[in-house]
């Protein structure tokens, strides 16, 4: 009697299906990203509408200010609870409030006073080529597919700026404004860039305030020198108004998801979200301080927006 010998077939590999949480992610990060960027395009109009009634300094300060105290009954117990994790990660957790805080928003408002609002916009929106730059040093891969969005997303907002003329573009003229501008820009990739080395031990709410708050006295010095040159503004409720939007959603609402989104996508996928910015802005600027936009800013909206959905590809 002979016994048949039996061959295992080998299946075909599968991989496995994506995870509830991996699917959500996939949507829910970019989805974050643009919420962010939406609320701040806000935040270029006003600083625009202050720039001549509040000093940069003090807006900032009291931006950051309204920001801890909307973020305390959330993140108070968490700081207690993870004060010590705080201490071994200071000087990481410092230079992060450092470049988000302390610089990025005081020298939009340093700017806001020299250019236009869309402007500010404008120039921002090149700071996902520097946010990926920044994001591949640290060991973040960029795919093809991601790379030639994100590019396809810029050639949208520098025909914004040139207004669809090459010749605009040649003889661009930038003013002191821009110029902090690039700077703001500098400071929010670098920022954007280091959110990826986040102690994951510590809650996103958490870490956000330990960072407003290392942000805040770094700016106390600067506040001082402030109100003893310009001295301080007369509030209005316009102004105070103001202030409550850009430090509760500018600030606690809009960094708390940008981080999110940052954790969930990584820093190179939100950041091309950010192009869209300019889109937003514009309308903003034209519906609330009646800053008039050109029929070629919006020509270039189905490149911009083409270019950010290829970059927010999965794959």
């Amino acid at each position: 009697m002979t016994t048949a010998k039996v061959t295992p077939t080998t299946l075909p590999a599968t991989a496995p299906p994506a995870s509830p949480v991996r699917r959500a992610t996939v949507w829910l990060g970019p989805l974050l990203a643009g919420a962010a960027t939406l609320i701040w395009s806000g935040n270029f109009v006003i600083a625009r509408a202050l720039s001549d009634d509040i000093a940069p300094i003090q807006t900032a300060f009291w931006r950051w200010t309204i920001a801890l105290l909307a973020l305390a009954p959330f993140a108070a117990k968490g700081l207690r609870e993870h004060r010590t994790t705080i201490r071994e990660h200071a000087g990481y957790i410092a230079v992060v409030g450092l470049l988000g805080m302390t610089l990025f928003n005081t020298l939009i408002y340093i700017a806001g006073r020299t250019t236009s609002a869309t402007n500010l916009a404008l120039i921002a929106a090149a700071s996902p080529v520097l946010i990926a730059v920044f994001a591949a040093l640290g060991g973040e891969r960029l795919s093809p597919l991601r790379i030639v969005g994100m590019l396809l997303a810029l050639v949208g907002v520098v025909a914004l700026v040139a207004k669809g003329s090459l010749a605009v573009l040649l003889d661009l003229d930038f003013a002191v404004g821009d110029l902090w501008m690039i700077a703001a820009m500098c400071t929010f990739a670098g920022y954007s860039a280091l959110l990826k080395r986040k102690p994951k031990e510590v809650p996103s709410v958490v870490f956000l305030a330990a960072t407003v708050l290392f942000g805040l006295v770094m700016l106390v010095p600067a506040q001082a020198v402030s109100l003893t040159v310009e001295g301080s503004f007369a509030p209005t409720g316009g102004n105070l108004s103001a202030l409550a939007y850009i430090g509760i959603a500018s600030s606690a609402l809009a960094f708390f998801v940008w981080n999110k989104a940052v954790e969930m996508i990584g820093a190179t996928r939100a950041g091309v979200v950010y192009y869209l910015q300019p889109i937003c802005v514009a309308a903003l600027a034209y519906l609330t301080i009646g800053e008039a936009s050109t029929a070629a800013q919006f020509a270039c909206m189905g490149l911009i927006i083409a270019g950010v959905a290829l970059s927010s590809s999965r794959r």
